[in-house]
């Protein structure tokens, strides 16, 4: 259910740089999502479709980007890639890791008609 609210923030970004941008309309939202976030891509589209209606941003279509989870080990420095968030590192079987993708989730570009 937080898609809700993740989905209230993207609208309002998107239409506060919509409108200074002098914008007709909001055509496309790039959104980046890692891996490991808690973000389903289907829910944000479906909250998005429900509340961008009658707005700027309304027909606006949703590109999701997912950023692969990476991990660094802490005790030999392996980068590798982890399938599960407490994945152990591959090469010396550490636990003590550090997980350096993954998680993200922003906003990364609106594109707007004039």
């Amino acid at each position: 259910m937080h898609e809700l609210s993740v989905t209230e923030s993207i609208l309002t970004i998107a239409k506060r740089h919509a409108e200074e941008n002098n914008a007709l309309r909001v055509t496309d939202i790039h959104i980046v999502i890692g891996d490991l976030s808690s973000i389903i891509d289907d829910s944000v589209q479906f909250y998005w479709d429900i509340i961008s209606d009658k707005s700027i941003c309304a027909g606006a279509k949703l590109h999701f980007q997912r950023v692969p989870a990476q991990a660094k080990c802490l005790d030999c420095e392996n980068q590798y890639s982890l399938q599960e968030r407490l994945s152990p590192c591959p090469t010396c079987g550490s636990a003590r890791i550090k997980i350096i993708k993954g998680e993200e989730f922003y906003l990364d570009s609106i594109e707007i008609e004039r």
